[in-house]
């Protein structure tokens, strides 16, 4: 029953609703047209609480429990952005750290071939599989893990993207990122910054983007 909900309210005004959301992001900058016919394919009304589904396509993060929130799509469009480079080429592996609802994550399976994604919180990740799978996309795999240790056995990736404020770039995450490879991050406690750091055989150059503001990346326990 859950799942037939979940395909209802996909349905009906969605597809103009998300259609408006990426004319709204163009206007603010995002460029990318992937991107931006992702979003606006994306029921981003599904994977928040039906209580919020009135502000689904406001410009603007909501919370979706266990102390989280899915992020507001200028960020999620303009990660998205970066990830895939100036060139506009879809990376083939991609490692997401902090499923969340599932939004971001189903962004990134529409404009990439191959998307590994890591969450903490089982009860979350849960929600988000339900999600996904109403969107009837396939080329996602999920883990309920610790995201500071990345995916090691599925490495290296073409690029890694991280939707949580990490207090210091985490070590295993640039290990496991191919030659060239890119890693999206915002870095920083009180204040936190979003980065580009790309991977030069075992040196790193890095790129400040804007000032952001994530729930944190926590390290260990599983939830």
């Amino acid at each position: 029953m859950r799942s037939n909900t979940i395909k209802s309210r996909a349905s009906g005004k969605s597809k103009r609703s998300g259609e408006l959301l990426a004319q709204k992001l163009h206007a603010e900058g995002i460029t990318n047209p992937q991107v931006l016919q992702a979003i606006a394919n994306s029921p981003r009304h599904i994977f928040i609480p039906e209580i919020l589904a009135h502000k689904a396509y406001d410009n603007t993060a909501l919370p979706i429990g266990q102390g989280q929130t899915i992020s507001q799509p200028y960020i999620v469009a303009k990660m998205s952005e970066l990830l895939l480079g100036k060139e506009g080429d879809s990376s083939s592996s991609i490692l997401e750290i902090g499923t969340g609802s599932g939004y971001q994550t189903s962004i990134l399976a529409q404009i990439t071939d191959k998307v590994y994604s890591v969450e903490r919180i089982k009860a979350l990740q849960f929600q988000a599989k339900r999600c996904l799978r109403a969107m009837d996309l396939h080329n996602i795999s999920m883990k309920h893990g610790d995201g500071w240790q990345g995916w090691v056995s599925k490495a290296p990736f073409d690029a890694i993207i991280v939707t949580a404020g990490a207090a210091s770039v985490p070590q295993a995450l640039l290990d496991q990122l191919v030659d060239g490879g890119r890693l999206i991050i915002p870095v920083g406690e009180q204040t936190q910054i979003l980065k580009i750091i790309t991977r030069k055989g075992d040196n790193y150059s890095e790129q400040q983007v804007e000032a952001v503001r994530f729930v944190p990346l926590v390290p260990g326990d599983l939830l």
